[in-house]
């Protein structure tokens, strides 16, 4: 299982996802705040992450949004 560092529903969270083939599959989230990371480097890859990954979870489902 792998993950990365999302918008999720206008809240920075964590997704976790599982690759199946040339797509993904994803297995849940979790909402974090930014304050939670101190170190540097977290942070520089949190604003990496949260640029290209944004999710919209609604009735069960996840949507990307561009």
């Amino acid at each position: 299982m792998y993950w990365s560092f999302a918008i999720i529903n206008n809240k920075i969270g964590e997704i976790y996802f599982s690759r199946k083939g040339r797509g993904y599959k994803i297995e849940g989230h979790c909402y974090d705040k930014r304050e939670e990371f101190s170190n540097k480097e977290e942070l520089k890859v949190l604003d990496e992450d949260i640029k290209k990954y944004r999710f919209v979870y609604r009735n069960k489902k996840y949507k990307r949004v561009e």
